[in-house]
């Protein structure tokens, strides 16, 4: 079986522009939680949100582009020209074919719909864009790296809510092992901060209310937690062969061992309630890694800050992982740069693998009042010093999409 590799990283997150922002940050335990800056949210419940900060699509799309897609498309191109760039990989004639595109989305181009459905409502028909579907729709996060990068080999995307970054990885190392491509972009992107959308996932109790504490509203684990914040951004990486990135010579961040999907089959929003369809997807990701549970040495949870999800979570991490759970270290970046939903899972690939590189993890920040029905190690408010010879990472989406893949040292 072919083995697959990591060569290159790029990020788009609401601790800043680029990779060494998010881990700086990361590290430090900053907070990228604030009020919202983008829309007026007087008359709303909710008034924070992990926005993007200082943002300018044009620095790296030509401005003619810029205004022909959506914001989910401007960061998975941000995304993937920082990846590209550190894989130091250059597309060329001689290679287009045989480069794939995965990029995820949970819900494509909102502010898109969103401002068109409004448009129309106040002006009329002639106001709505002749490019308003080729705009929102979710493809367009792959569509338009292709299209930036001239990547002609297969160009592929799912939708699979909260799941669908993790989702990338699983079927971005299927593409490479099929042999349909050497080298793959892979990761997600998501830009749904919108009055609708935020309102909507307000009325139904999935969001945190401490709009007078912003930098303390995610706290996965904690006995207080009262919802997530709404995130946005992108994350891509790089991955190649380990035939092609020999042959090239290229620098190897980690070796990523593909992953699972399970679907719980149970509610529309929430999580079964034991963990069941989770547990499967772990167990099912170390199975066909060929690892034991003793191997993996770091989780990066999916763990949202909802009071459902971090409870079902941990017992799904215990089920899979049995005696060896309390020896893992288990952290959620959401509780500093709040949920990404389709952009989740390949942020936290991102740290996973400078988890790998630099041997420490990442802490759950705004950990103060432990709740005892999750009881296992979540790294509380400081980053950690480990080595890390293997990292999952998890995602678990809306309608019951459970993801799960797995990174690790790479030993040539």
């Amino acid at each position: 079986m072919k083995r697959v590799v990591v060569t290159g990283l790029g990020a788009v997150s609401p601790l800043g522009i680029g990779v060494p922002a998010l881990w700086d940050g990361l590290l430090a335990g900053r907070s990228g939680v604030r009020r919202i800056q983008h829309f007026d949210t007087d008359n709303l419940t909710v008034k924070i949100a992990a926005e993007v900060p200082d943002f300018d699509p044009k620095q790296f799309i030509d401005a003619k582009a810029v205004r022909r897609m959506d914001r989910f498309a401007h960061f998975a191109i941000a995304a993937t020209r920082e990846a590209l760039d550190d894989a130091k990989f250059e597309i060329t004639d001689e290679n287009r074919e045989r480069v794939a595109v995965v990029m995820n989305t949970g819900g494509g181009g909102i502010p898109t719909i969103e401002s068109n459905v409004t448009a129309m409502a106040l002006s009329g028909p002639s106001r709505v864009s002749p490019l308003v579907i080729p705009i929102f729709a979710p493809n367009m996060a792959s569509s338009q790296v292709s299209i930036a990068f001239g990547i002609h080999g297969p160009t592929i995307t799912s939708a699979a809510a909260c799941a669908s970054g993790v989702q990338a990885f699983v079927d971005a190392v299927r593409l490479l092992r099929a042999g349909e491509a050497d080298l793959a972009v892979a990761g997600g992107a998501e830009a749904g901060i919108t009055p609708v959308a935020l309102t909507g996932l307000a009325n139904m109790h999935a969001l945190s209310r401490r709009n007078d504490d912003p930098g303390g509203a995610s706290r996965p684990f904690d006995r207080e937690r009262d919802g997530f914040v709404f995130g946005e951004g992108g994350g891509a990486l790089i991955l190649e062969t380990e035939e092609h990135a020999v042959r090239r010579g290229a620098h190897v961040y980690a070796e990523v061992l593909g992953g699972a999907l399970t679907s719980d089959a149970y509610h529309l929003t929430a999580p079964e309630p034991s963990g069941r369809g989770a547990r499967a997807a772990m167990t099912n990701a170390l199975a066909r890694a060929e690892m034991a549970p003793h191997e993996i040495d770091y989780i990066a949870a999916h763990a949202t800050s909802t009071p459902i999800g971090d409870t079902a979570e941990t017992m799904a991490i215990k089920g899979a992982f049995g005696e060896h759970a309390p020896n893992l270290a288990v952290s959620a970046n959401k509780s500093m740069i709040g949920h990404l939903l389709g952009a989740a899972g390949a942020i936290s690939a991102v740290h996973c693998v400078l988890a790998i590189r630099d041997g420490i993890v990442p802490p759950t920040i705004n950990l103060e009042t432990p709740d005892p029905e999750c009881d296992l190690d979540y790294v509380p408010n400081e980053a950690r010093r480990m080595p890390v010879r293997a990292a999952m990472v998890n995602g678990f989406g809306f309608g019951g999409q459970n993801a799960t893949a797995i990174f690790r040292r790479f030993e040539g």
